[in-house]
């Protein structure tokens, strides 16, 4: 919520997000930016950390959800309750 964290790395079978759409969090809501699928290769140290993770390891045992096997990257940025619109919630 400080903005310090701007992209999540998921692996799920098809996304689950949608670009633009806002996802309550906190007092305030995520806006999804981007989503795009990249390989496994691509998770390196740098990206981790812009995750909020220490490193690769701890990232990936986050990211796993379900049984998928496609690796997403989300970007997003953090906008507080004031300032967003209205929420789009997500399909049933």
């Amino acid at each position: 919520m400080r903005g310090e964290v701007t992209c999540s790395i998921r692996i799920w079978k098809h996304p689950r997000v949608k670009v633009g759409h806002r996802y309550r969090l906190g007092e305030g809501y995520v806006k999804v930016n981007s989503i795009r699928q990249i390989e496994l290769a691509d998770v390196t140290p740098t990206l981790a950390r812009r995750s909020g993770f220490a490193g690769v390891v701890d990232l990936l045992k986050m990211a796993k959800h379900g049984a998928g096997e496609n690796v997403y990257l989300i970007e997003f940025v953090y906008e507080r309750a004031g300032k967003a619109r209205p929420p789009q919630l997500p399909d049933g």
